[in-house]
């Protein structure tokens, strides 16, 4: 997860100035006084974490920047918590970007660089989030977002012209940057690069202690790992639906409303004649009455067209109405006046001089109003049961405003409430992976698990025809699991961890036995206990990316050593260790021209700018002087896990 933390705060220089500048805006960064609060005090300049020259930066602005940012990552992974968050290097990550960003702006203006105020305009009327219904900027929608967000308007014109000075900087700076031929002569070589070696797995299982623990070494162990079992958040829901059925009126249309429809769209029902054409434009005058004389004379319109070097093209079923939209009111006169088969009188248009040929003539008589009051009535039903259905849902959220129990608005629905189990933040049913969650609810989990309990909520399931009335029953806060219920999982943990210590003792007498010449096979051999098999590997890089998989972590060790060397490597889980035998390294000749440079070059262009940027990012947190208060810090880290 933090891989994705890592990209999501990464910008095409690499610098991640994404969260201290545009990102600011989307993802909601505030500075309200945290410190005013009481939470930082009797802390030693407990108002900043960092000084970046002469720029504080404030523990509030750390605190939002930290919460804000965990957002953007449960996007990704929605059980991950604020602890696991952080345990990943996310705060960290985090204090790094805002230190980034702060040294950066400073750079630019004290060596005279500077974001007016009409840049910064230039940058808000980009920002979709500021546009309104027509597509331009709106001040109420631009007001409107920073409420929301809890930001003034100072803040955001303030990172965006740091933003813009970010641009002024790493633009110029890393224009034209190439990764020397040299350089990629090697990159290239190294993936043609041939790796021969051994890798043989010791799994902690089968050193793992049978007997069953003690109460002390059980509770230590608990103690000791207790993130392990940490549990994600769970809540229960509330919920009903209602549509048409919960109506409290009449909707069906009365035969006054179905006569009323009919005269308004009398129109669309009287007596027309629907044409279609052969249609020729032509640039003037003279060459559309050519034209229509030779059709006359017993010339096909098609085979005149061609010769004249037009095409022509086919129009219709049209109305005369219809036609005119589409042509003109001239042309269609002259059309509608022609008798089928005939070629009308040229008209203009403001495309051209039209010759147009009457193909087909179709009368379709008046409907009267009993045959269209079954269509008539179709049409007004769905419209009045969708307008009803706004005004109950507008009743129902008047009433949750005022405060209205969830089971008192199931009641006055006449509608049955339903409770989910525990639900995670991903969609799944906490303790059974088989079950699933009613489909209706999916696209209101995310709302859930912002929602305190007892506060319903409305939700529109299919426009016009279903609501969604839900609430949070029951909050189940994320924690680790009382021992008492997990001890068998834990005893299971326990003994793999007792294993893996033992499994790596063996791992040593097996490297050991290596020293003297003797193959990893038979190291291996001389353990009194069943091993798995060795597995010889014989790959260049080439092939082994060819796998199209994430690289096991004994062959990307393998691909890291020294030729000739052994080395071990912990399995995740306390599962055994690995032990990677190199024994060849055979790095073939490239010829200059080979493709492959060109395809190094190209793919590692973005990674040499990134390490460019970097560096010069820190030469200009050098040259300003960065301070940071790591007791400030602390506070906050303190206050996001809720320690305080």
């Amino acid at each position: 997860m933090i891989t994705f933390f890592r990209q999501f705060f990464g910008s095409k220089l690499g610098l991640g100035l994404t969260l201290g500048f545009l990102a600011l805006i989307a993802f909601a960064f505030a500075s309200s006084d945290v410190a005013n609060t009481g939470t930082f005090g009797g802390v030693s300049g407990g108002d900043r974490v960092a000084v970046v020259g002469d720029e504080k930066i404030g523990t509030a602005d750390f605190f939002r920047s930290a919460n804000s940012a965990m957002d953007q990552v449960r996007q990704e992974n929605p059980t991950i918590t604020m602890s696991a968050f952080i345990a990943q290097g996310g705060l960290d990550e985090v204090l790094k970007q805002m230190i980034d960003r702060s040294a950066v702006g400073a750079y630019a203006e004290k060596y005279g660089l500077r974001a007016g105020d009409n840049l910064v305009n230039s940058e808000i009327l980009q920002i979709g989030a500021f546009r309104g219904p027509d597509g331009n900027f709106s001040n109420d929608a631009f007001q409107a977002a920073l409420r929301q967000q809890s930001l003034s308007e100072a803040i955001v014109r303030r990172d965006l012209a740091n933003s813009l000075l970010a641009r002024q900087i790493f633009v110029s700076a890393l224009s034209g940057v190439q990764m020397p031929q040299k350089m990629a002569i090697r990159y290239a070589s190294l993936l043609r690069e041939r790796r021969e070696g051994a890798v043989g797995f010791i799994p902690s299982a089968v050193f793992a202690p049978t007997g069953e623990p003690s109460a002390a070494q059980i509770d230590a162990f608990y103690k000791g790992n207790r993130s392990n079992y940490v549990l994600p958040e769970r809540r229960a829901l509330r919920y009903a639906t209602f549509g048409v059925d919960s109506l409290d009126a009449n909707v069906a249309p009365t035969a006054a409303e179905i006569a009323e429809r009919y005269e308004r769209d009398a129109a669309q029902y009287a007596a027309r004649e629907d044409r279609s054409f052969t249609q020729l434009i032509v640039p003037t005058q003279d060459a559309a009455n050519s034209l229509r004389q030779r059709v006359a004379s017993g010339a096909s319109l098609e085979a005149v067209a061609r010769e004249a070097g037009f095409s022509t093209t086919k129009i219709g079923p049209l109305d005369q109405a219809a036609y005119a939209n589409l042509t003109g009111a001239d042309v269609a006169a002259a059309s509608f006046a022609a008798q089928r088969g005939q070629i009308a009188q040229p008209a203009r248009s403001a495309l051209g001089w039209h010759v147009v040929r009457v193909d087909a003539v179709n009368l379709i008589a008046e409907r009267t109003l009993a045959s269209v009051t079954p269509e008539i009535s179709t049409a007004l039903l769905v419209e009045k049961r969708a307008a009803a259905l706004a005004d109950l849902s507008a009743r129902i959220e008047e009433q949750i405003d005022g405060g209205v129990a969830f089971s008192e608005i199931t009641e006055q629905l006449r509608v049955e409430a339903n409770t989910t189990p525990p639900l995670t933040a991903d969609g799944r049913v906490f303790g059974n992976a088989t079950q699933s969650i009613a489909p209706q609810l999916r696209g209101a989990l995310g709302t859930a698990f912002q929602m305190d309990e007892g506060e319903p909520q409305l939700a529109e399931l299919e426009r016009g025809a279903t609501y969604l009335i839900f609430e949070v029953s029951e909050i189940t806060p994320s924690a680790a699991a009382p021992l008492a219920e997990i001890r068998k999982r834990v005893t299971v943990d326990w003994r793999l961890s007792e294993g893996a210590k033992r499994a790596r003792e063996a791992a040593d007498r097996v490297m050991g036995l290596m020293k003297g010449n003797t193959t990893l096979a038979a190291a291996l051999a001389g353990e009194k206990v069943a091993l798995p098999p060795v597995d010889n590997v014989s790959l260049n890089r080439e092939e082994l990316l060819a796998q199209g998989q994430q690289v096991p972590p004994a062959l990307a060790l393998l691909f890291s050593m020294a030729e000739g060397t052994t080395k071990r490597l912990e399995a995740p889980n306390n599962l055994g260790w690995f032990v990677v035998d190199l024994d060849n390294i055979e790095t073939p000749e490239i010829a200059a021209n080979d493709p492959l440079i060109v395809a190094a070059r190209q793919q590692l262009r973005g990674a040499f700018g990134d390490e460019l940027s970097a560096q010069l990012t820190m030469a200009m947190r050098a040259e300003l002087g960065v301070e940071i208060n790591q007791a400030a810090v602390s506070a906050v880290r303190r206050q996001l896990t809720g320690e305080n």
